[in-house]
C-alpha cells in the first residue's frame, strides 16, 4: 500500500521576519514587507522594488566558516532547516532513511555575479583570474550545493536532490519529497526551497521582459494581484523547510501533524517561455490530476493559495484554471495570493506558499490578498481582499506557474 505522508515541522526565513511565527503574523495582519531596493544601487533599472528579508547569518546561528561559504539562498535554507527539525521535534534514528529535496530557480545568483565582478575586474577584463575569486567558486556554480549543505545539516545520508523548475520548484520539490516516502525510499525527507535573487543582473533579466511591476513611488502597495491595476510581480526571497514524514511513523511518535500531502501533479504546457494559453487548461489539468490524486472532488477545497502574480496574464490564467477545475464551487471558495505581501522570491515561494497554506489550515484563517483595492471587471472569484477572514480551512488546494510552461498543484488536508 502506498504510504501517506504528514507534514510535522515548519521553518521559514521570509521578508517581514525569520521563523514560521513572525512570517503568520506579517500574513495575517495583512502587512507588506515590499520597499525600495537597499542591497545596490537599483536607480539604472526600470523596477527598483523587492521584498527584502532583515537577515543576519550569524545572530542566527551560522558560523563565519559557514557564511563564507555559503552563498545567501544556502544560509537562509539552512536556518529554515534548523528551525523545523526543532519544531518537529524529530529524532531521525537511521540516517540512510532520511533524505533531501531543496528547490532552487536561480541558485547562487548573488554570489556568481558578486565574483564574476571581482575576477573580472567589474566586466573590464574578458579573461579571468581564477587566483583572485574565492575558494569557494565552484559551491556557488553548482545548485546541487544548497541541497548538500541541508544534508550535511541535519545528516541525511538517503536520496539527495536539487529541484529546479523555474517558479514551481518550491511545490515540485515537496513533491518529489513525498514521493519517495509514499514509495519507501525514505522514511524522513527535508524538503523545501530556497532563492536569494535581489541582484542586479536578475534585476535586469525581469526587467526586459517587462515582467516586475515599475510602481517604485509605492513600494508597499506595488504588488497588486488581481487587482485591477496590478503592473507585474516584485522580487522577494526566502525559504521554507519542512520535516516530512511517513503519517504512521509521525502518529507513533505522537508528533504534532500540520496537514497531510494528500496529493501532487505538475504539467507542461509546452507552449512558449513566458507566455500562457488563456483558459487555463494545463493548470486546471494538474489541479484536478492532484484532486484524483488525493480521492477528493472539487467540492471539498476549503481555500486555494493561488500563485497571483500580479502580471497581467497570469491572474487571467489562474482564474480560469480554478474555474475550469473546480466548476461552479470556484464561487464559494476563498483564493488569496500572499505574494501581494512578500513579494515573489522565484522557486522559494511554491514552499513559502504551502508553509501560509498549512498556517492557515492550523489557524481558520485566509491570509488576504493585500492592496486589492480596484476590482477587476474579468476577474470575478473571492481574492479575499485587504483583510484576513476567519475560515474552516480543512483542505487546501495550492498552486505553481512557472516561466517555461510549468504548473503544479498540491492537495494539503487534515490528517
Amino acid at each position: 500500500m502506498t504510504r501517506r505522508v504528514a507534514i510535522t515541522g515548519v521553518g521559514v526565513v521570509a521578508p517581514g521576519g525569520v521563523g514560521a511565527k513572525e512570517f503568520w503574523s506579517l500574513l495575517s495582519d495583512g502587512r507588506t514587507a515590499t520597499r525600495l531596493i537597499s542591497t545596490f544601487d537599483a536607480s539604472p533599472f526600470r523596477s527598483r522594488v523587492a521584498a527584502e528579508i532583515d537577515f543576519d547569518a550569524e545572530a542566527h546561528g551560522l558560523t563565519p566558516q559557514e557564511i563564507r561559504r555559503m552563498d545567501r539562498a544556502a544560509q537562509l535554507a539552512v536556518v529554515a532547516t534548523r528551525e523545523s527539525i526543532a519544531d518537529s521535534g524529530i529524532a531521525f534514528g537511521d540516517p540512510g532513511r532520511v533524505g533531501v529535496t531543496i528547490g532552487t530557480a536561480v541558485g547562487a545568483t548573488m554570489s556568481l555575479e558578486q565574483e564574476y565582478r571581482v575576477v573580472s575586474d567589474d566586466g573590464r577584463k574578458f579573461l579571468v583570474d581564477h587566483e583572485y575569486a574565492v575558494p569557494h567558486l565552484y559551491d556557488y556554480l553548482v545548485p546541487s550545493s544548497f541541497a548538500r549543505e541541508v544534508a550535511w545539516e541535519c545528516g541525511a545520508e538517503g536520496p539527495v536532490a536539487v529541484v529546479s523548475t523555474g517558479c514551481t520548484s518550491g511545490l515540485d520539490a515537496v513533491g518529489h519529497a513525498c514521493e519517495l516516502i509514499r514509495d519507501g525510499s525514505a522514511d524522513v525527507m527535508i524538503a523545501g526551497a530556497t532563492d536569494a535573487p535581489i541582484s542586479p543582473i536578475t534585476v535586469a533579466c525581469f526587467d526586459a521582459i517587462k515582467a516586475t511591476t515599475p510602481r517604485n513611488d509605492d513600494p508597499a502597495h506595488a504588488s497588486r494581484p488581481f487587482d485591477a491595476t496590478r503592473s507585474g510581480f516584485v522580487l522577494g526571497e526566502g525559504a521554507a523547510v519542512f520535516v516530512l514524514e511517513d503519517l504512521d511513523r509521525a502518529r507513533r511518535r505522537n508528533a504534532q501533524i500540520y496537514a497531510e500531502i494528500a496529493g501532487f501533479a505538475s504539467r507542461s504546457n509546452a507552449f512558449h517561455m513566458t507566455g500562457l494559453r488563456p483558459d487555463g487548461a494545463e493548470m486546471a489539468q494538474a489541479i484536478t490530476a492532484a484532486l484524483d490524486e488525493a480521492r477528493l472532488d472539487a467540492s471539498e477545497i476549503d481555500y486555494v493559495n493561488a500563485h497571483g502574480s500580479g502580471t497581467q496574464q497570469n491572474d487571467r490564467h489562474e482564474t480560469a484554471a480554478v474555474k475550469r477545475a473546480l466548476g461552479e464551487h470556484a464561487y464559494r471558495t476563498p483564493i488569496s495570493s500572499i505574494k501581494s505581501m512578500i513579494g515573489h522570491s522565484l522557486g522559494a515561494i511554491g514552499s513559502l506558499e504551502i508553509a501560509a497554506s498549512v498556517l492557515a489550515m492550523r489557524h481558520d484563517v485566509v491570509p488576504p490578498t493585500a492592496n486589492l483595492t480596484t476590482p477587476d471587471p474579468a476577474l470575478d472569484l473571492d481574492y479575499v481582499p485587504v483583510t484576513a477572514r476567519e475560515w474552516r480551512t480543512d483542505t487546501v488546494l495550492s498552486v505553481g506557474s512557472g516561466f517555461g510552461g510549468f504548473q503544479s498543484a498540491m492537495i494539503l488536508g487534515s490528517a
